[in-house]
């Protein structure tokens, strides 16, 4: 196993990408095939275009998010990423702690499982909307 400190390029470039609210260019990081877990135990969306739209969909909901790297082991072919999820929803915030299972093929991200508790992200995201 490789030790880096830092994420791999097209992990960062995912993070980037939808700390912009750009769902298309997350996109370009995934393989053509892959499969993106948003939150287990749901089925994973599988598909590039799939994939596109179900985050396209998530980062919609909120006016803006920002996703915050807390810690990540990275090996040769996968990446944890401990993060924290931040949605605005008007000037409140809800936030979850994720983490987030990356595997990487030929230089992409292949796919993805995020693991949140989501009664907490439901409570969360009532208060920020008012509920």
């Amino acid at each position: 196993m490789t030790v880096s400190t830092e994420l791999p390029t097209p992990i960062a470039a995912f993070l980037e990408a939808i700390n912009a609210g750009d769902a298309t260019a997350a996109g370009r990081t995934f393989t053509e095939d892959v499969s993106y877990q948003l939150l287990v135990p749901y089925p994973a969306v599988v598909g590039r275009a799939a994939a596109v739209t179900a985050l396209r969909d998530a980062l919609g909901e909120a006016d803006r998010v920002r996703w915050d790297v807390v810690s990540f082991a990275v090996g040769d072919r996968v990446a944890h990423v401990e993060r924290i999820d931040r949605f605005w929803f008007g000037e409140r915030e809800a936030a979850i702690e994720c983490t987030g299972v990356f595997e990487l093929r030929d230089g992409l991200i292949a796919a993805v499982r995020d693991y949140a508790d989501l009664g907490t992200w439901r409570e969360r995201k009532a208060a920020a909307l008012g509920q």
